[in-house]
């Protein structure tokens, strides 16, 4: 009930009532100096002086205790209080001072209208009727005691009607300023909303997005780019010190925007980032937008494309050539159970059969690959499940056949597809054993599974004793069909590392100094952004 009457409330109707406590005080001052000045008798055809001498002092010490004691507009009654002891103490100067000649109707005119403005409805029309009521009334009392107001009425009843008139253009105007600021509200509350949706939306982006200044200090980061970077409390630093490889390919682009910038490497966990810079200027300030990409997501979007159409592609190979291999191979068997072959054509019979099933298992690897099914990473604890990898491959293995295992290191956890692991792992496992055979009686592969100290990510390395890979073979052993072997299809190590990437983990060769060879799978970080 109470704030349905006010007008004006909060911060913006506290200062109206302090304007409105400054120009009373303003003119209670000018009252008591035109009383003490002597001054009022010659400006004024005063009909009460000494009750215009002391009210004019009652005016200025109220209005005093008024502005020391009421600091805010929230409740009616003081309002109301203030405006109707305004008006009704303005009518009494009015009186005393002799009616409309002496201009203080203005004054009680300009406090119908500032009541107004912190008054609404009837309750602000009650303050214009009572000042009209009091100028009317008081100039009629005046005609009566005086013959000089004999001749005011006309005056009085203009100055009654400009307080209606008051009240209500100032209501009017009021209504319209609140529905301004209504609308002005809600259109900030919606701007609001807007900004906070577009900031969810891009803390919840894949991509890394900073803003720095001119000194490369971050002015916004999202949740991404404090991921990719490997700090928290990145906001407001310099990033130089964080990623320093970041501000050097900047320095790169700025000098030449359209050179295609290389992936950076996070120091995180050692994904590969691809950043795009954006110049914005802001009030003559110069802005950097970053936009970082993970490349590893990139690579495997692209992978399963490369994927699909390679299951296209050997869905033709299998139609096109297993049939007609399949028909070349029955031929060659019923051939080679021919009496009247000699040992020599046997012999060439043998080879037709012996490489018709080595090009029926090159065609069945990459039907494998072709249909292979899209990861389904997992959150693993790489110690248990290795333990397990290993405990079941020690009991169903061959004699003189050995897996090692050593582990360092604690919460050695991933997300990656576990049967695509165990695929990867045992073909890597297999490798080994069948080069160590090559140069030991007994076949042995090692598995070591750290941290890694620079990336700190999970890492696993698989050793053998065999007699390693040639250098000028190292850079071909990943590529479909490259084999050392007569017996080999050459796609072993192609599928593994595609399922690696596939799983945004890294499948890579290095050479053992002690000889044989080692390949090491580094497991992306259990919290990496997935899609």
């Amino acid at each position: 009930m109470t704030k349905h009457h006010l007008a004006v409330s909060g911060q913006q109707g506290q200062r109206i009532l302090r304007l409105y406590h400054f120009y009373r005080l303003l003119i209670g001052l000018a009252l008591v100096l035109l009383v003490s000045s002597d001054l009022d008798g010659h400006l004024l055809d005063i009909t009460h002086t000494q009750l215009f001498y002391y009210g004019s002092w009652v005016y200025l010490i109220l209005n005093i205790i008024a502005i020391a004691s009421m600091h805010r507009t929230d409740h009616l009654l003081p309002v109301f209080s203030l405006a109707l002891f305004d008006v009704a103490q303005l009518s009494l100067l009015f009186y005393a001072a002799g009616g409309t000649p002496s201009g203080i109707g203005n004054l009680i005119i300009v406090a119908v209208a500032v009541a107004n403005i912190l008054l609404r409805g009837r309750i602000g029309i009650l303050i214009a009727a009572v000042a009209a009521t009091g100028i009317i009334y008081l100039t009629f009392y005046l005609s009566i005691s005086h013959t000089a107001a004999s001749n005011q009425y006309m005056q009085a009843g203009i100055l009654g009607s400009l307080c209606f008139a008051a009240a209500f253009f100032v209501q009017g105007l009021s209504r319209r300023l609140r529905a301004s600021e209504f609308l002005a509200e809600q259109r900030a509350a919606d701007v609001a909303n807007l900004e906070e949706i577009s900031a969810l939306i891009i803390q919840r982006m894949h991509t890394g997005i900073l803003v720095l200044d001119a000194e490369h200090r971050v002015l916004q980061a999202n949740h991404a780019a404090l991921t990719m970077i490997g700090s928290e409390t990145l906001i407001g630093r310099i990033v130089d010190p964080y990623f320093p490889t970041l501000i050097s390919h900047f320095e790169q682009w700025r000098n030449n925007p359209s050179l295609h910038s290389n992936p950076i490497q996070s120091a995180l966990n050692g994904a590969q980032l691809q950043a795009t810079f954006v110049k914005l200027q802001h009030n003559n300030n110069l802005q950097i937008l970053v936009f970082l990409d993970d490349s590893s997501l990139l690579s495997q979007q692209a992978q399963q494309l490369k994927l699909a159409s390679l299951g296209r592609l050997t869905a033709g190979i299998a139609h096109e050539i297993r049939n007609p291999l399949g028909a070349i191979s029955h031929a060659a068997q019923l051939l080679h159970e021919s009496p009247n072959l000699d040992v020599a054509d046997q012999r060439l019979t043998q080879i037709i059969q012996d490489q018709s099933r080595r090009m029926n298992t090159v065609i069945e690897n990459v039907l494998q690959l072709s249909r292979q099914r899209q990861a389904e990473p997992q959150w693993l604890d790489l110690k248990s499940w290795l333990n397990s990898f290993v405990s079941e491959f020690r009991s169903n293995a061959a004699p003189l056949r050995a897996l090692h295992l050593t582990t360092k290191g604690r919460n050695l956890h991933t997300r990656m597809d576990p049967d695509q692991l165990n695929q990867v792992l045992m073909n890597l496992v297999e490798n080994g054993m069948r080069y160590s055979k090559k140069l030991n009686p007994q076949s042995q592969v090692w598995l070591h599974l750290y941290r890694h100290p620079k990336t700190a990510l999970p890492t696993l390395e698989v050793h053998d004793d065999g007699p390693g890979v040639p250098l000028a073979e190292q850079h071909s052993i990943f590529e479909p069909f490259f084999t050392t072997e007569n017996k080999g299809t050459g796609l072993g190590l192609y599928i593994s590392r595609e399922l690696c990437e596939s799983n945004q983990a890294r499948l890579d060769f290095t050479p053992r100094d002690s000889g044989g060879s080692c390949f090491r799978i580094t497991f992306a970080h259990p919290h990496t952004l997935s899609t």
